[in-house]
């Protein structure tokens, strides 16, 4: 996709001004300040090139390529295999991704959709018990029933024959290395670990790698290796993506599937031979003098993103400002509206038919941020009927996305922009681990039922198709250029914590550390939730005040952000999570 000055100064046009009627003299003077009880992080400068992700040997994996002259899709695959070893409870080999890119030379935006696909067998029933009933949560989501065609591999391969620099089986070195020589299980994973103890012990195969001999799940500071995965990423780096699609590996992970468990899936070989990565449109939101551009369809991320910002840019939020309760006012029912027409209208476009353009068309967000006059919560939200020439009339979504998931951003020294979220789906996904990674349980993103009262859910399982997502890998556009690569993990949660983030950035002037360090507010479906043990929580009695319910919790983002200047790069790591920016 080109990206001309016009084309851009037509997004940025559709901002309007905010409604005459609306009110912002109410001011709270509490700050929602960074919790002191999170790890300290200080925002990374750097000249030639910059990388953010999730975990230290991570990042030090995508530096190595960098400092070797390899370009941003090299870093990314060396990260991506380096993730799926350290933190393998959030992504890896066995699941998916979306990925958005810069090209520099082309001056190209473009994105690649390696999400998991439901196998051909699949039926509408998959997640229904004998009475059609939806099944509950974890029964579908542990064991083989949950899994689909992983994308991964097939994402890095393609991308980095069409866009890679390096020799492919250098990407390979560093993950093996620490596979094969050990690694330092982190806090983090030692606590996911012993939270999750009685799913991962259901697999021996899962529970002989996560476990001790003496039965006692991994210690964080203990050396883990995992010379399983070694192999596996031995035999791809000598045989590129056929050695994961075809043969032993793609056997095996369909044997374990459809044999090696009490809750069955119908994964067969054809889904590995047929899957296909796509390269998709980027979907972009016009927000002030910004575009706001990331995942389209199957995923919800750009789409619903680009809906709160571009409903807040009705309103002087920037004046506002963080200290003001109806900024989160604003924010929080934004996001309820946006969510609200998520789960009527958007899944896989490829099979169904999706009013794409009109969620975003300006006359429709000016209506709806029209619902936001007044200074109270929204007594109830519901979706609202956007610009569309088709007929097809949708259910509402009952599909659960439990926040795990990873995001890592890059910029080369060519400024090549990379911004990927991946996942497994739930922290450990399926719970079933093949050659030394685990599978994915991507398929419990569809919604358990398939019809209401008649009317079909678009987010529906069906062969081939792929579950929606929130994952919102993004890149912010200024001047015709690339300003911000971000995103976080989280779930359905995702798009609030990237919100927050960018809103905070753009509009209240705070650095990219400040704003990702600032508490968590999330509206997904009418209770606000609060960041537990931050100074968040004295919102509280403000905002049920206006109306809303409240919900205290922990809202773990972890978001990995780079600002690109004209001659600096910025970047800041998430300190809810173990995150690490390393530049040059």
């Amino acid at each position: 996709m080109q990206w001309k000055a016009s084309t851009l100064a037509l997004l940025i046009s559709t901002s309007i001004v905010s409604p005459a009627s609306f009110s912002a003299q109410s001011t709270d003077n509490i700050a929602p300040e960074a919790s002191t009880g999170l790890t300290k992080q200080n925002l990374v400068k750097g000249k030639e090139w910059m990388i953010a992700s999730a975990n230290p040997y991570a990042s030090e994996a995508g530096a190595e390529m960098l400092r070797k002259g390899g370009n941003a899709i090299d870093a990314m695959v060396a990260t991506q295999l380096v993730l799926g070893l350290v933190e393998p409870q959030s992504s890896g080999i066995g699941g998916g991704a979306f990925l958005v890119y810069w090209d520099a030379k082309k001056q190209d935006l473009t994105t690649f959709d390696g999400r998991e696909t439901a196998p051909l067998a699949v039926t509408p029933q998959l997640f229904q018990d004998q009475k059609g009933e939806p099944l509950k949560f974890y029964d579908a989501v542990v064991g083989g029933r949950s899994v689909g065609t992983p994308g991964t591999i097939k994402l890095m391969w393609d991308t980095h024959q069409k866009l890679g620099k390096l020799d492919w089986k250098t990407l390979f070195k560093p993950a093996i290395k620490l596979a094969t020589e050990g690694f330092i299980v982190s806090p983090r994973l030692a606590k996911l670990v012993d939270n999750d103890q009685e799913f991962l012990q259901r697999s021996p195969v899962t529970k002989a790698y996560f476990f001790n001999q003496d039965g006692s799940p991994i210690k964080a500071g203990q050396q883990l290796k995992n010379l399983q995965y070694a192999n596996t990423l031995e035999a791809i780096s000598e045989q590129g993506a056929k050695a994961f699609y075809q043969g032993e590996i793609a056997e095996d992970i369909v044997n374990t599937v459809r044999n090696e468990t009490s809750n069955p899936g119908v994964l067969n070989l054809i889904d590995f031979t047929a899957y296909q990565v796509k390269e998709r449109e980027p979907v972009c939101a016009p927000y002030r003098q910004y575009a706001i551009c990331g995942m389209g369809p199957p995923s919800s991320g750009a789409l619903t993103l680009g809906q709160i910002m571009g409903i807040l840019s009705h309103y002087p939020i920037s004046n506002m400002g963080k200290d003001n309760v109806q900024s989160w006012r604003l924010l929080g029912d934004a996001s309820r509206l946006a969510f609200a027409d998520r789960g009527k209208y958007i899944a896989d476009s490829d099979y169904v038919p999706m009013p794409t353009q009109g969620l975003l068309d300006k006359n429709y967000l000016e209506q709806r941020a029209q619902l936001l006059q007044g200074e109270n919560a929204l007594v109830e939200t519901t979706a609202g009927s956007p610009p569309w020439s088709h007929a097809n009339n949708y259910a509402l979504d009952e599909a659960i996305e439990l926040p795990s998931t990873s995001h890592f951003s890059i910029v080369d020294n060519e400024r090549n922009v990379v911004s990927i979220t991946t996942t497994i789906e739930n922290g450990f996904g399926s719970r079933l681990m093949v050659r030394g990674f685990l599978l994915n349980n991507e398929l419990t993103d569809f919604s358990f039922r398939s019809h209401v009262n008649g009317i079909p859910i678009a987010n529906r399982i069906e062969p081939g198709k792929r579950p929606r997502s929130s994952m919102a890998p993004t890149i912010v556009m200024k001047d015709n250029k690339p300003y911000i690569a971000i995103g976080s993990p989280g779930g359905s949660q995702i798009i609030g914590y990237v919100a927050k983030t960018l809103v905070a950035h753009l509009d209240w002037g705070l650095n990219l550390q400040q704003a990702i360090d600032l508490p968590n507010m999330n509206n997904r479906f009418g209770a606000f939730e609060i960041e537990k043990d931050t100074p968040a929580e004295a919102w509280v009695p403000k905002l049920e005040k206006l109306g809303f319910k409240v919900q205290v919790k922990e809202l773990n983002s972890g978001v990995q952000a780079i600002k690109l200047q004209e001659n600096s790069l910025i970047g800041a790591a998430d300190p809810r999570r173990e995150g690490k920016v390393i530049t040059k």
